[in-house]
């Protein structure tokens, strides 16, 4: 299956491209010209708002993470009897000492969940930045336009 969907996925883009090539030429001499502009300015205004969305996903789900980072700890009794055997033979594992660095062990995992949530917001909000001012330039270009046509 994953040889079919590599094929699928360059063959698809060169037939598109192809198609779009052919109307070209078809309907050169009828104004192609204009309709490839405008098929490139709906495209650009497709994957920028796209990108878009994809920042604005990725934004939520940074804030969710942020608000309730997860929980992925060890339980106390599987912290302890792992942390028993990193100890040299002889020495002396105090409980209390024990259950100080689990309990920062759960903190340290708490600070780290919120700081890669910060970083995906960070991340997040370059996809929302960079596109949209040339989704709403190429929006305006194409409302002009289509105000020139009308």
């Amino acid at each position: 299956m994953g040889t079919g969907l590599i094929l699928l996925m360059t063959v698809l883009p060169i037939v598109i491209i192809g198609f779009i090539v052919m109307a070209v030429v078809k309907n050169d001499k009828k104004g192609g010209k204009d309709m490839f502009k405008q098929l490139y300015v709906y495209l650009v205004l497709f994957a920028t708002l796209m990108m878009s969305i994809g920042g604005g996903i990725g934004i939520f789900m940074g804030v969710a993470d942020l608000v309730s980072p997860s929980n992925m700890y060890y339980e106390y009794g599987s912290y302890e009897s792992y942390k028993s055997g990193n100890y040299e033979e002889g020495s002396t594992v105090n409980e209390a000492q024990m259950r100080e660095d689990y309990d920062q062990m759960i903190e340290d995992s708490k600070a780290s969940a919120r700081q890669q949530a910060r970083n995906t917001i960070i991340n997040s909000l370059g996809f929302i930045i960079i596109p949209l001012p040339i989704f709403l330039y190429f929006n305006k270009s194409r409302k002009k336009k289509e105000e020139i046509v009308e």
